[in-house]
């Protein structure tokens, strides 16, 4: 029997190539807008950070933050 996994956030494990998933689900949240991110749609994050974003420039803007507190 297959789990149902619709409407439900997914938890990841982000690598430099590609994510696993830990917790199934057909989403996850941008770290910075909180926008929800399907997994197919899903092309940019932190490896450092393990954090998922909606888009480039909401990724660079991120790396650009992090750069600056560090």
């Amino acid at each position: 029997m297959l789990i149902a996994s619709r409407n439900r956030l997914a938890r990841l494990q982000y690598g430099p190539n590609g994510f696993r998933v830990l917790a199934p689900g057909d989403h996850v949240l941008c770290a910075v807008s909180g926008a929800p991110i399907g997994l197919d749609e899903l092309r940019y994050w932190s490896v450092a950070r393990q954090e998922p974003y909606a888009s480039a420039e909401i990724s660079l803007q991120a790396e650009l933050d992090a750069a600056r507190k560090a």
